[in-house]
């Protein structure tokens, strides 16, 4: 449902255009039961619910509840294997003991040999003992916490005008998308396809999502200007990797379709011949397109037939890459970055390279390369390298590699740094260039300090959907007494367990326990017992009081066996906060400070990672994972793998809000929020919008921090 999305995407309701009446009853209903999911609804939002007939009102507080329910993890039930976790969770050691003794004395039968037995398989083990109703029944209500979170739902225009607003937004934004709001544009670019279009839509990926809604629909295609928006587009259409990191299978196209790609193509290669060079890279991949487009049937289109020959190698293309990497294999790096300065943005992300590679004689040419191509490269661009040669002063101790689809590898980092000189030569250039591109405001800039350690959303890639979820590198603090991970997963077809654990590290990174389905107990952690099938839905927890010995915690899902994080009905993670004391059901929406989806390549999901820090602890988003086995996978055999991104990841300086707030200091008045309402109307940046700013503030919220990053 349309409304359902905008609101879990921005917080913001769209409004009814049901008839008036008097729906107060169901305005302080919604109310009440907002305050208990940890939502409130603003003074606007709950006046015009008040202001609707009965029914659309009831139907409106319907749409609102669910769709925050479902936000936070609360549209399921989350039972726990042991009815009173946290407390009366046997040691593991009798635990198994108790199940075996079932096991012998089963229907009061004659002892049986238990010897080989399956300890998985012995009677009540994996399985739920008690209904959910029974689990509640077991525990006293959840006693209200200051510390308790309330998000704050605004009301916003009508769905069809927020629906336009996300959008173009999305659309014609400068940073790629993560798979669940690549998901959004694509049902939004059905409905939006008539409408307003982005002036510009940098982001190719979002490229290839709108044109394969327009082929669909019969619309003509916008922004191609590559032959590889082209491919891209047919593995969109194709159901593939718009990404193009794997192998698309492209289905069957209607004749229209094969006129629009083939047309599309042709035009590209008319206007620059040169980017036929661009064929050879994905050539496998454009001879299994020509399979399906024939572009022999069409004499019309020679320049698009010309792009099927390059593929085929009857005609041979050098590329600007190839050019730039045979002068740097002959020594020529000065060259070389002459060469990729037709490129900007390739130039930069090879700008480390060629200034390590480059002769004392020939570096003065790259830094005047790279600094002729700031200007052209993206906004994004220059981050990411501001972000690297911050962290290039010295070797790191370990470099870790995390594709886009999240998965990532460790390696020694065997680069010599660059010299402090070039270092802070560089930095400065960027500091400039970013600045320069910022938007001037016209009021001031008021922030919440909650935001400054928010790492820069570069790429959507390196994050998943759900509530309240960071980029990878962002810190946020924790706050109470007590910490509770929780995982729940729902298979599709085939019996599946997963597995959630817990490895704790100390200040060098080396293992200092761990806390799973094998050890139910370390340090007053707990975990709340293993359930091995989830045909309606499974919940685990572990339970960590935040006053345990340790200085690093590392949630993790370990599939055990059965269906991947891809191909599981659903599967999520997150974590609650609460006071000593507060009691409650083991999950209670109010509690819950962030909840992420779990999709992604891998048999380990390793979510996030909790740091003991100068002023307490603080949770860091990781958003990775690890291949594993596919089988029996297990937080004792991951262990070291782990610590290893762990570190790597901890000790990588992140380009955070800190640093764009800084470069804005130069050019407007920087105002730090400390709970009160400004008087003039501001420019408002926090992780959640507070009621009752002045009319015409500007806000942004977690859901357009990437609107932020200048183009």
């Amino acid at each position: 449902m349309l409304e359902k999305l905008i609101i879990q995407k921005t917080l913001r309701v769209p409004a009814s255009a049901g008839v008036a009446g008097d729906g107060a009853a169901v305005a302080r209903q919604l109310d009440a039961t907002l305050l208990d999911a940890g939502f409130s609804a603003s003074r606007a939002l709950l006046e015009h619910v008040g202001g609707l007939g009965p029914g659309p009102a009831m139907d409106l507080a319907a749409t609102v509840v669910a769709a925050v329910r479902e936000l936070v993890g609360d549209h399921v039930r989350h039972n726990a294997y042991f009815i009173g976790f946290p407390h009366d969770v046997p040691d593991t050691l009798e635990f198994w003991t108790e199940r075996l003794r079932a096991a012998v004395t089963a229907g009061g039968a004659a002892p049986v040999d238990v010897r080989g037995v399956n300890l998985l398989e012995l009677p009540g083990y994996g399985t739920y003992q008690h209904t959910y109703d029974e689990l509640l029944a077991a525990h006293d209500e959840l006693i209200a916490a200051a510390g308790d979170r309330l998000t704050v739902l605004h009301l916003g225009d009508s769905a069809e005008a927020e629906a336009e607003r996300l959008y173009l937004a999305l659309a014609g934004g400068s940073t790629p998308l993560g798979e669940a709001d690549l998901a959004i544009l694509s049902e939004l670019a059905v409905l939006c396809a008539d409408g307003p279009q982005p002036a510009e839509i940098p982001v190719r990926e979002n490229r290839a999502v709108l044109n394969g809604v327009r082929l669909v629909l019969g619309r003509p295609l916008v922004a191609v200007d590559t032959t590889t928006d082209v491919l891209r587009l047919a593995c969109q259409v194709s159901g593939g990797d718009v990404s193009l990191a794997e192998p698309t299978r492209f289905r069957a196209f209607r004749r229209a379709e094969r006129r629009s790609l083939l047309g599309a193509l042709d035009a590209v290669v008319g206007a620059s011949p040169a980017k036929l060079g661009d064929i050879a890279r994905y050539a496998e991949r454009w001879k299994r397109l020509g399979e399906r487009l024939h572009p022999h049937e069409y004499a019309q289109w020679p320049h698009a037939r010309a792009v099927f020959d390059v593929a085929r190698g009857e005609r041979k293309v050098p590329n600007l890459a190839g050019r730039a990497e045979s002068k740097i294999r002959s020594g020529e790096i000065g060259p070389a970055a002459a060469v990729l300065s037709a490129a900007p943005g390739l130039l930069l992300r090879s700008a480390d390279r060629l200034l390590r590679l480059a002769p004392a004689d020939e570096r003065d040419a790259v830094v005047g390369a790279v600094t002729g191509a700031l200007g052209s490269a993206s906004g994004r661009v220059l981050l990411s390298l501001r972000e690297h040669v911050g962290n290039r002063l010295a070797p790191a101790s370990l470099r870790m590699y995390a594709s886009r689809s999240r998965r990532a590898w460790v390696g020694p980092d065997e680069r010599a740094p660059l010299p402090a000189e070039l270092v802070a030569e560089l930095s400065a250039l960027l500091d400039a260039e970013i600045s320069a591109r910022l938007p001037e405001l016209d009021q001031p800039l008021l922030v919440d300090p909650e935001v400054l350690d928010v790492a820069l959303p570069l790429s959507g890639k390196a994050a998943e959907g759900g509530f309240a979820v960071l980029p990878r590198g962002s810190r946020a603090p924790v706050p109470g007494e007590l910490l509770r991970f929780f995982t729940y997963w729902r298979q599709s077809s085939r019996r599946t367990d997963y597995d959630l654990s817990l490895l704790l590290l100390d200040e060098q990174f080396h293992s200092a326990g761990q806390v799973s389905w094998t050890n139910f107990h370390h340090d007053g952690v707990v975990h709340s017992g293993d359930l091995t099938e989830a045909p309606e839905g499974a919940t685990e927890f572990i339970d960590v009081p935040l006053n345990l010995t340790g200085h690093y915690l590392v949630p993790q899902v370990n599939i055990f066996a059965g269906e991947s994080f891809d191909d599981v009905a659903e599967s999520m993670f997150g974590y609650q906060v609460r006071a000593a004391g507060q009691g409650g059901a083991p999950f209670d929406a109010r509690t819950v400070r962030a909840r992420s989806q779990m999709r992604g390549p891998g048999r380990v999901a390793l979510p996030m990672v909790f740091a003991r820090g100068e002023s307490g602890w603080e949770a860091v988003w990781l958003h990775l994972y690890l291949r594993g086995t596919p089988r029996f996978n297990r937080v004792e055999g991951n262990a070291y793998t782990t610590a290893d991104r762990v570190r790597a990841l901890m000790e990588r300086r992140y380009l955070t809000m800190a640093y764009l707030i800084d470069r804005w200091r130069e050019r407007a008045p920087v105002l730090v929020w400390d709970g009160g309402l400004p008087a003039e109307p501001v420019t408002f940046v926090g992780i959640t919008a507070p009621e009752g700013l002045p009319a015409g503030s500007q806000v942004y919220t977690l859901d357009r921090f990437s609107e932020l990053i200048p183009g």
